[in-house]
């Protein structure tokens, strides 16, 4: 089996994912926020990558059941009930309803997983968990595809080291995968510099950006380890907790 990265999500193609398991990761904020999402009981997150379509989406449901998410340029979308800090996601807000996304970067890489066997959602938060699964799937064989969201086209330092993070742990303990370079690449920004992931999130270009914003709280947040246990799953154009229908 073998272990790809792609650092800019919107440049990946569908012969980079098809049947393979992908894994995107968008630390900074919508992979942390949907894993909080559906960690407080969040029936289903169903993500878009434009405005109009998520808001057309949430009509056609039932209004007390729907709640619409999202964020363009780090700020709450006019209209909507809740923006892209993981920490608006409290179960007595989220428990039971459906949430309708859409982000400027971490919805659109989802976008581009047609195709894939299996799409998870991984950040930090949900890293222990979200790697067992991952292992899993490589001692079965499957190959790995995991695809850094970015910020707005570019590379993000954050996401980087989450990939790499996830290399280094389905490559050890009997599991030896072949590397695509950037994963090899990921695994090496994790190992130099992921030893304190909150000043490394802090000072990366998207972290300053949301402390400038006044969002450094979404950073402490989002910097935080294996604090969800949930494992999102991208099917049937939404996103469950793996085990769901």
């Amino acid at each position: 089996m073998r272990i790809d990265v792609h650092f800019n999500g919107s440049s990946t193609g569908q012969h980079d994912v098809h049947d393979r398991v992908v894994l995107v990761v968008d630390v900074l904020r919508a992979s942390t926020s949907i894993a909080a999402a559906l960690n407080n009981g969040a029936r289903a997150v169903i993500p878009f990558e434009g405005v109009d379509d998520a808001i057309m989406r949430a009509r056609s449901l039932e209004r007390s059941e729907v709640l619409l998410a999202g964020e363009r340029k780090m700020a709450p979308i006019q209209g909507f009930q809740l923006g892209n800090s993981p920490r608006e996601f409290t179960a007595d807000i989220v428990s039971g309803k459906t949430i309708v996304m859409t982000t400027t970067n971490g919805t659109a890489a989802l976008a581009s997983t047609s195709g894939a066997a299996e799409v998870l959602v991984g950040c930090f938060a949900n890293y222990s968990a979200t790697l067992a699964w991952l292992r899993a799937a490589a001692r079965g064989g499957k190959s790995i595809t995991i695809i850094c969201a970015g910020t707005n086209g570019r590379f993000a330092l954050e996401d980087a080291i989450c990939a790499g993070r996830f290399v280094r742990g389905i490559a050890r303990r009997g599991i030896q995968p072949e590397l695509g370079d950037a994963a090899s690449v990921a695994a090496i920004i994790d190992r130099r510099m992921g030893g304190d992931l909150l000043a490394v999130l802090r000072d990366s270009e998207h972290g300053r950006a949301l402390i400038e914003a006044g969002l450094g709280d979404d950073v402490t947040y989002c910097a935080g380890l294996n604090t969800h246990s949930v494992v999102p799953v991208y099917r049937d154009r939404q996103v469950v907790r793996l085990g769901d229908r």
